[in-house]
């Protein structure tokens, strides 16, 4: 089995400042629940080889955790591949919509180790964490006006 969430959010703001807010580390903490830190190698918005190393907490744990961006497309789509806390692929997705953008977050991958016992949890918890994230990206992104 495997988590494949892909958890979406109309923000009613255009696609041009949704990637300039979302694909920053910078707004990371602002919108990103459960990290302390984000700690990217260069500053800016998130370009193709980029890494950032973020503390988080989930399910109790805390853990540093990196990823690279694999794939970028500006103002469309950041790919990151994550290995902690188990070997995951992270897609921001951003299309225009009437009144703003279509935010969406695709979650793939699959738990092993402590994580493979609860998977059922895990699909559940990171469908609930990207949604909550989801949520506090547009308030922050709509307060803005």
């Amino acid at each position: 089995m495997s988590v494949d969430v892909r958890p979406e959010v109309v923000v009613h703001r255009p696609r041009a400042e949704v990637a300039a807010y979302m694909f920053d580390p910078a707004n990371d903490l602002a919108w990103t629940g459960g990290i302390t830190a984000s700690r990217p190698d260069q500053p800016g918005l998130l370009v193709r080889g980029a890494t950032v190393v973020r503390t988080a907490k989930f399910l109790g744990r805390t853990f540093d955790y990196g990823y690279v961006v694999t794939a970028h497309e500006p103002d469309r789509l950041i790919e990151m591949r994550v290995e902690k806390p188990f070997p995951m692929t992270v897609r921001y997705e951003l299309e225009d919509a009437p009144g703003g953008t279509n935010v969406a977050i695709r979650a793939t991958g699959a738990p092993g180790g402590f994580f493979a016992v609860a998977e059922p949890l895990m699909r559940w918890q990171v469908r609930r964490s990207i949604t909550a994230d989801l949520g506090r990206l547009k308030k922050n992104l709509e307060a803005l006006r």
